[in-house]
């Protein structure tokens, strides 16, 4: 699904390499409406990114560091909040919004940085797995059946979405326009790769029983391989920590061009439109994105399952209509200039539409991997936003075109 979606991302990027991505796509093939729900729906899933990167790094820190579950404050669902937990994930907010506030070109060279790391770190995972891995630790392949597999399939949105950053700063961004669209399949690719075979070497390391105990999976398969070195341990938290702020880094500079973008084109105040004077960064729209993921840490871990799920259900409905609105131009403006042209233009989008809504199909209730109420209740509450931002730029786009008249 992601790779058919990401097709109509590789022609559509590049032929509008603007700021913003989706939400120019959407205004150029449908107007307004379908633009705000688009760009509403895909800002939902950033957000649900950085917020769970503000979680995820003191839980990952907590392998190594029993002090992140000391201290405690209050609890959340059942699960107990710790001092700890709370300052370490906002201090990781704080400091990826002053990244990203100072310029993309710094931001870029963390992206690098770590990402080199975190390849390291796969690499030993590798390593460990040809050297002492077992094909029969890896069985049963599938547990708990279909339910099994659809509950893991509802997930995998969330954490393939990645390539659609691109567009977000194509317009900062200095690549050719052609290889643009080769570099966002390339994306796709790299990333389902990626996780196919870290879970493999996992899967060849230690057994299911294993498995349901762990606390950490990866790390637990890395100290057998290396007869219980604790070392190993703190190696896999290192890659896991340099893969959180990764994509924390990423998803809050995407994240703020949406916003900028949508406040721009009057979707969203005019306060998210602000360019820094010096460092030319949407300041605003940054500042507001490190806040909610500053915020996250105070409702704990507990927070993870429910902002993946609701996240994904967002991506998903972002995606189906990206690929409509392919189709859309593909019949409207044929002779547009298209940098990188997909070949069977209609298919591959005709294709897209029908495998996003039937991932859609997935998360409704009464499905084996329908969500819940705390993720309903999330979506309800961005719904609840949403409708009077829409509603109050709806009302000042009809009155500036009356102006004009």
């Amino acid at each position: 699904m992601v790779l058919f979606v990401g097709m109509t991302y590789s022609e559509l990027c590049p032929a509008m390499p603007k700021c913003g991505g989706e939400q120019v796509f959407t205004m150029r093939a449908l107007g307004f409406n379908w633009s705000f729900v688009c760009s509403w729906a895909l800002t939902l899933s950033y957000l649900g990114v950085v917020a769970f990167e503000a979680c995820s790094m003191p839980s990952v820190l907590g392998h190594i560091m029993p002090q992140m579950y000391q201290g405690y404050a209050y609890s959340v669902a059942g699960m107990d909040i710790y001092i700890p937990f709370i300052i370490v994930g906002v201090a990781g907010a704080f400091l990826l919004t002053a990244v990203n506030y100072i310029g993309v070109q710094f931001a870029s060279w963390v992206q690098q940085v770590l990402s080199a790391a975190i390849v390291a770190v796969g690499l030993l995972m590798i390593a460990a797995a040809l050297s002492s891995g077992d094909p029969a630790n890896a069985q049963p392949m599938f547990a708990n059946g279909v339910e099994g597999v659809l509950s893991v399939a509802v997930i995998t949105p969330f954490f393939m979405v990645g390539f659609d950053v691109i567009p977000q700063a194509a317009e900062e961004a200095d690549i050719p326009a052609k290889k643009m669209g080769r570099l966002m399949l390339l994306s796709i690719v790299m990333a389902a790769a990626w996780y196919c075979v870290i879970l493999l070497c996992v899967s060849l390391l230690i057994d299911q029983k294993t498995i349901a105990t762990a606390k950490l999976c990866t790390a637990d398969a890395l100290m057998l391989a290396w007869n219980g070195n604790i070392l190993a341990r703190y190696i896999v938290v290192f890659g896991g920590i340099c893969g959180i702020i990764t994509s924390w880094n990423a998803f809050l500079n995407a994240g703020s061009r949406v916003l900028y973008s949508m406040g721009k084109s009057g979707m969203l105040p005019a306060w998210f439109a602000k360019l820094h004077p010096k460092y030319k960064t949407p300041s605003n729209a940054i500042l507001f994105i490190g806040g909610i993921s500053a915020i996250a840490p105070f409702f704990g871990e507990q927070v993870l399952s429910w902002i993946s799920n609701t996240a994904s259900l967002s991506t998903v409905i972002a995606y189906s209509l990206v690929a409509v609105f392919f189709l859309v131009l593909r019949k409207k403006e044929p002779d547009m200039h298209r940098p990188y042209k997909i070949r069977n233009g209609n298919l591959v989008g005709g294709i897209a539409v029908i495998l996003t809504m039937g991932m859609m199909a997935l998360y409704l209730p009464g499905m084996p991997s329908g969500l819940n109420i705390p993720e309903w209740t999330i979506i309800a509450i961005w719904i609840a936003i949403g409708v009077p931002m829409y509603l109050a730029a709806r009302r000042k786009s009809e009155i500036c075109q009356q102006g004009q008249l």
